[in-house]
């Protein structure tokens, strides 16, 4: 069983849109997940111009990977480096505890997200 940055049971972080490094819509992870997409957050539009700026572009559709492109508001698993070069920068957007796996605190601090939990 996955756990969460709170210790308990890791729950779903997104079915529409389906996010998951598995996309099976909860933020798990392993070793050939290169970015560490464990960080359940509720996107804003100012985090996802910041993530294009640094060339990950969340916002157009790429069908062949199953993905409709992120519009402010959605939840999704995002890579634990990137939320935490978002804090850095002033525009970490919202997380939610309950879908942010534990892997998260190895990158930043269960206070900071904790500052930002919705």
């Amino acid at each position: 069983m996955a756990l969460n940055v709170l210790g308990t049971e890791l729950k779903p972080c997104s079915y529409d849109p389906l996010t998951g490094w598995f996309r099976d819509g909860c933020c798990h992870t392993r070793e050939d997940d290169v970015g560490t997409h464990v960080v359940c957050a509720k996107v804003t539009a100012e985090f996802l111009e910041f993530s294009l700026a640094r060339g990950n572009d969340l916002v157009t559709p790429r069908p062949e990977f199953r993905f409709r492109g992120l519009k402010p508001g959605d939840r999704w698993c995002l890579c634990a480096t990137r939320w935490r070069e978002a804090l850095l920068g002033g525009v970490a957007p919202p997380v939610v505890l309950e879908s942010t796996h534990e892997k998260a605190l190895q990158y930043v601090s269960l206070e900071a997200l904790q500052v930002h939990a919705l």
